[in-house]
């Protein structure tokens, strides 16, 4: 059974957003992980070599794969900020509608700029991404 790439690391989140060479998108970095260690409590982790991440849960499908993964993280991507909302967006929708501007895959969010969205809408996508996660799964 393969086993999840993108596992937690020890690697430093401080030298990998301070390496970040765009000066806008490291800010827009730091501005979306404080809202996500607020929304969630927890201390950024990195997962992989370039996935900022906060909490964990564990999953199992029904195949019987299973592992842990981030509770939501995001990632400087050279297109966007990607951001990871696990539980996808169908559960989001009149938060999606006042957004702004935005692409999304299965679970992630694709923003340009954070000053593409609408800060407040994204805290409060945020803050339900996570309470989803700890309603539905066992979480750290």
């Amino acid at each position: 059974m393969a086993e999840n790439k993108t596992k937690q690391t020890r690697a430093s989140v401080t030298a990998f957003i301070n390496g970040i060479e765009d000066k806008q998108k490291r800010s827009d970095v730091r501005k979306v992980a404080a809202m996500m260690r607020e929304a969630t409590g927890s201390r950024a982790r990195m997962w992989g070599a370039n996935i900022v991440g906060f909490g964990s849960y564990h999953y199992r499908y029904d195949s019987g794969r299973e592992g842990d993964f981030m509770i939501t993280g995001l990632s400087p991507r050279k297109q966007a900020l990607t951001l990871y909302v696990i539980p996808g967006f169908q559960h989001f929708e009149p938060l999606m509608k006042k957004l702004g501007k935005y692409k999304t895959g299965k679970s992630c969010l694709y923003i340009k700029r954070l000053s593409d969205v609408d800060e407040n809408v994204l805290k409060k996508l945020i803050v339900g991404s996570v309470k989803y996660m700890r309603k539905n799964y066992a979480t750290k």
